[in-house]
Formats: C-alpha cells, sequence, structure tokens
C-alpha cells in the first residue's frame, strides 16, 4: 500500500496529499524531521543509509529522519522516527528543537529524485553506546560517530560519504552550537 504525504506550501499550510513516490518524483513540498543524536563527548551520530534507499542512498544522513506523516505534528514524527530507526524510545521533553527550515530542492543524482521540504531539526542528548542503537533493517547499514574536531577539519573527499545538505548543514550549525 503506498504511503500518503502532506503537500504543503511556502508557508508550511497542508493544500493537498500524494504518495511519497510522487512527491519525490515530482519534488513536490512537503514535511521532514532529522534529529542529531549528540554524546557527551561531543560527537555526532550520523546514519548510513542503506545501499537501495530511494534518495541518497549509501550515503551518511541525520541520526535519525523521516517524513511527517498524515495528522502528525514534527515532533510526534521525531519521537516515532527516533523509535523506529533507533529502537529507542524518548520523552519529547528530552528533544532539544534546533531550527525550522525550509530547504529548497535537492536533486539526487544516483536516483533522479527531488525532495523539497520544510524540515524540523532537533538534538537529543545521547548518553548511551553506538551498540545500543538498533538499526532499521532494510533502512539503513548502522551508525557512525564523528567528532566535532574530526568535523571541523573534513575533507573534501569525505564529505562524499554524506548527504550534501546534511553535511553543509552540521558544518554551519551544528558545530556552532556545540
Amino acid at each position: 500500500m503506498p504511503e500518503y504525504l502532506n503537500i504543503v506550501d511556502e508557508d508550511d499550510n497542508i493544500i493537498g496529499q500524494e504518495t511519497r513516490s510522487e512527491i519525490h518524483r515530482l519534488g513536490l513540498l512537503h514535511r521532514e524531521v532529522h534529529v542529531y543524536f549528540i554524546t557527551p563527548n561531543k560527537e555526532i551520530i550520523f546514519q548510513h543509509r542503506a545501499k537501495d534507499k530511494d534518495t541518497y542512498p549509501d550515503l551518511l544522513d541525520a541520526t535519525v529522519g523521516g517524513h511527517v506523516d498524515l495528522g502528525d505534528d514534527y515532533q510526534s514524527a521525531a519521537i516515532r522516527e527516533v523509535e523506529e530507526e533507533t529502537g529507542l524510545k524518548i520523552d519529547p521533553k528530552d528533544l532539544i528543537f534546533l531550527s525550522k527550515e525550509r530547504k529548497k530542492s535537492s536533486y539526487d543524482p544516483k536516483t533522479g529524485k527531488l525532495n523539497d521540504t520544510w524540515k524540523e531539526i532537533y538534538i537529543y542528548n545521547f548518553s548511551g553506546q553506538l551498540s545500543d542503537l538498533k538499526v532499521e533493517e532494510g533502512k539503513a547499514i548502522g551508525f557512525e560517530s564523528w567528532s566535532m574536531d574530526k568535523l571541523k577539519n573534513i575533507s573534501e573527499s569525505e564529505k562524499e560519504k554524506f548527504i550534501p545538505y546534511v553535511i553543509d548543514f552540521v558544518l554551519v550549525n551544528l558545530l556552532k552550537t556545540f
């Protein structure tokens, strides 16, 4: 059964619904969430996407990311996605709102898909071990932690391991926050 998502306008008002596949094929504006796990050692945990994902396969992404389902709000979607993608049940009060951004359409050259979103971004202070995180089968390969120092000195070839807008967001926003 196809997954339906809300289509939104430039002011983030719901204006319709469409299947996820059509939204990405046509580049329709929709809602997403990202949650970045930050460790006490000032490391950021990234999710390594599965090699067969429909967008940005085999690249590093936010720890958790996903669409806002029909009838959901951003925070509820973030809580749901954290549990689905890591196995952790977290309290909404433990999510730290970082920003809401209008991310203009990005094109994935590997798949030909477009992603045009309103996105809410959160931080979660994670004190566990990478091995505590359950990889969502079929969606991810695993998790990697990168120190803030390593990210501050990242090479161009290392940047290619990431979804472009993820590494740009980390370098411009997250490193300044911590």
